[in-house]
Order: structure tokens, then sequence, then C-alpha cells
């Protein structure tokens, strides 16, 4: 390649010398230079090809350029590693990716335990009947318009109940029918007429007030209690009607299903607690132990149950397997309504205006509150406002409470039940005949008439028949949502 140039350059030198000849002597010489250009080897002319690349390349983009740096750099790392460096170098990585699976296992691992132990340390404390969870202080009171009323009984409401799922509400009335609400719509979902008196042999219901209700853990049935003594099992989902208990002598006042079975407990004014068997269709046994009517009953998942014993100012715990009771005092006047915090601790109301927390351990109430709803009455004749009825959402530090008095309150338990604290009112007007909490705790129904569910004291002219149904909101969510 350098000779070309070489001689390409003395043929121009020779040219410029000869600027005296003619220009039939440059044509000549200019031949001959053509002459030598094309005799040049083959290898020359292959140089001055991979020149002009070099050169083409020389113009290319500035990206390109340290990609190319890159990769050469690549290859040359690739050349100078050795085989047995580079089975060291993987062998390194694979190490440092178990070494970072193995501690995300372990932080998973920790974590998962901490919640199964926990969650078994819950389960521990819930079959002692010891869980208390700290549920209460994060609660605010709802907003009224959010609070929805369900109405579609002519007489005062008297029990409800909530299916485990929290979709429906089943409801009664002193006007003997049974209705079936859905939560969400808020529409009824099946209604089961009441008869007239006389009409027992023919009507498929019932035909006397009907005063209490429950439902199975499961869903699958629902149990009625009434006037008339009687007691009719129905089928949850369809509201056909399965069976029909009687042997009390009085009317039926309380009933429960053993949490987890299909057990049935009733309470009635004959003074007497009777255990069924809903599988079977079949009657257990009798308890007696009350000295007066029996008003509410309620019991949770151990094979026992609580009353509340009216005007005899008892509450009795029924252990069945035992065949024993155990029996508390402590009101100054007749309990209307009990129920049960968790399988150790329960709360009950009465026409005394007390509110009391109890605990199966001590035969005297943990706490009370007195004219827990304040004095109704002309100056001079005031008394306290019966407590109508008490909710408790289980195995935590929450409880309400209804009355009269145009309002529901809600409490917070003290550590170990000790103490009752007032968290915010809820205006609901007529009589709370009866209030359930939601299995999760997201909403309270309460039951509201005109009257009270056990007699016709007095009537409030203002109040509407049909159900509350109240949300119960949290702050923690609160503030999540507005983050």
């Amino acid at each position: 390649m350098s000779s070309f140039f070489i001689k390409k350059k003395t043929a121009s030198a020779v040219l410029s010398k000869s600027d005296r000849f003619t220009g039939s002597k440059r044509k000549a010489d200019n031949d001959s230079v053509k002459g030598r250009s094309k005799k040049l080897p083959k290898r020359l002319n292959e140089e001055i090809s991979s020149e002009s690349e070099n050169e083409n390349a020389c113009i290319l983009s500035s990206d390109e350029v340290p990609k190319r740096k890159r990769k050469e750099n690549e290859v040359e790392q690739e050349i100078e590693e050795t085989p047995q460096e580079k089975k060291l170098r993987l062998a390194k990585l694979y190490l440092e990716q178990l070494r970072e699976e193995e501690d995300k296992k372990v932080e998973d691992e920790a974590f998962e335990s901490d919640l199964i132990a926990g969650r078994l340390k819950e389960d521990v404390l819930e079959q002692k009947g010891k869980l208390q969870r700290p549920l209460a202080g994060g609660l605010v009171a709802p907003d009224p318009i959010e609070i929805r009323l369900l109405r579609g009984h002519k007489l005062s409401v008297t029990c409800l109940c909530i299916t485990p799922d929290e979709k429906h509400i089943f409801s009664a009335s002193k006007d003997c029918s049974i209705i079936k609400w859905d939560v969400g719509s808020g529409k009824k979902v099946h209604k089961i007429l009441g008869g007239r008196k006389g009409t027992e042999a023919r009507h498929v219901g019932h035909t006397a007030h009907i005063l209490c209700m429950a439902i199975s853990s499961d869903g699958k049935y629902l149990a009625t209690g009434d006037m008339n003594k009687l007691i009719m099992i129905w089928e949850a989902a369809t509201c056909k009607h399965l069976y029909k208990f009687t042997g009390h002598k009085d009317a039926v006042s309380g009933l429960a299903f053993r949490r987890g079975t299909h057990d049935l407990y009733s309470a009635s004014h004959d003074r007497s607690v009777k255990v069924w068997n809903v599988d079977e269709n079949a009657y257990v046994e009798t308890l007696f132990g009350h000295q007066d009517v029996i008003t509410a009953l309620d019991c949770l998942g151990r094979e026992r149950c609580v009353t509340a014993g009216g005007r005899d100012r008892t509450l009795r715990v029924w252990k069945i397997a035992e065949e024993t009771q155990l029996v508390f005092h402590g009101h100054e006047g007749s309990i209307d309504c009990v129920q049960l915090i968790n399988e150790e601790h329960m709360v009950s109301g009465g026409d005394d205006g007390c509110l009391c927390v109890w605990s199966v351990g001590k035969k005297k109430p943990v706490s009370v509150v007195k004219q827990a709803h304040g004095v109704h009455g002309n100056a001079g004749l005031k008394e306290p406002c019966w407590v109508s009825s008490v909710a408790a959402l289980h195995n935590s530090d929450t409880v309400a409470s209804g009355s009269h008095n145009a309002m529901v309150q809600l409490w917070k338990c003290g550590q170990g039940f000790r103490g009752l604290d007032p968290l915010f009112t809820i205006p609901v007007t007529g009589f709370v005949n009866s209030l359930k909490f939601s299995t999760s705790g997201k909403f309270l129904v309460a039951g509201v008439g005109q009257e009270h569910r056990l007699g016709r004291w007095w009537r409030v002219k203002d109040a509407k028949n049909g159900l509350y149904i109240i949300p119960l909101k949290r702050q923690n969510r609160e503030a999540e949502t507005e983050q």
C-alpha cells in the first residue's frame, strides 16, 4: 500500500516539473500512470477497500461506539478468564442466590410462626373463656344518615338474629310474623305471616306473640318461640317449616343453639330450661331451679347455658353434663336480658336500670353501672330507664345496651372486664327490644318497637316498628383510607 502512494507521489512530482512539456506529453504520462495502476496486484486493491471500510467505521454514531467498547471488554474478560475461574465465579453467584432464598424463607417462616403462635394463643384463651380482643377503643360514632331503618312489621319487633355469613337478618314481632331481610339491599327476602287465635290446627306458623328466636352456627336451622308454649323449627335458607316442639307449660321466652352443634336450649315462663336435639327432632331433658319466670337465655360453645330469672333477681349458669347450676345475685329488680361475652363472662340488664358484668368465678358482678340509660318520669317520681336489651361482641371488650330513652349506648369493658366506660350513643326512638352484633363486628342491629317485648306497660307513640342497621366504623380503617 505504501509503494502505491509513493508511486502516485512521484508521478505527481514529474507532472509538476514538466510544465514546459506540451499537452501531448502530459497525455502520454497520464496514460502511463493508468497503465501502472491497472497492473497493481490484487492484494493492494484489497487493502484499499479495507481502508475505506475503516474510514466508514469512523463515521459511526456516538451511541454505537461505547457498545462496541463494552463488547470488546467482555470478550477480553472471557478470553482472560480461565475455565476454573469461571466455575468459581458461577459457584459464588449460585451460593449467593441460595443464601438470599434461605434468608427470605427464614423471614417468611418467622412471620408465619408468629401468626400461628398468636392464633394458638387466642384459641387457648377462647377455650378458657378469657379472650378479650381490644376493639372498642377504635370505634367511632356512625353518621345518623348511614343508619338504615327496615320496616315491615305491623307491631313491635321483639327479637332478631343474624345469619353466620352476615348476608341476612331474621326478625319477629308481636304481629306473629317472621321476616327474612337482605342486609345489602334492605329488602324482604321472605315473610312468614302470622295467624289468628284459633287457627293453630291449619295455619303453618305462629298465632301468638313471638318472643325469641335463634339460628344455628352453620345457618341451617332457625328456631322461634311464642306465647302459645310452642317452639317451631324452620329451614333458614328456604323458610320451610320442619318441626314443632311442644312441652313447655307457659310462654317460651329464650332460645339458643349450642355453637358447632344442633343442640337447642329453650327457656320458658314455666321456670324450666329444656334441651332438644333438632337433628333427631327429639326432646332430651328438663332443668329446674329458677323461682320466677325466665326472661332470657344464651349460650356459646360449651355444654352450658345462662339464664335470667326475672323477679327472682338471679342469673344461673347451667352445666348440662354435670347437671349442676351456678347462682349469681346482684340486681335489685327484674333481670330482663343477659348475653355471654365469652365462656367465662356475661353482661345483664334489668328494670332497676343497672348494667352488670359478671364472671363465672364470682357470685357478685365485677362491675355495675347504675342508671345506665338515665331516668324518666315527673319530678319527685323519677325512675331509672329499664335496660331492655344487651348485646356483646363475642371475645372482645365491646358491649351495647338499649332502653326506651331514644338511644343505644355502646360501652367499653376495662381490662379483665372490670369497669364499663361509655363510648358513644346512637339515636333510636322506641323500646330497643333486641340487639345483636354481626360476627365480624361490622354492624349492629337493633329491633325496635312502640312497646316492651314482654308487656304493654306504656307506649312510645313516636317510635317506628322495625330494624335499625347501625354500621360500626373504626378509626384505624378511616386513617388508612385517608392515606
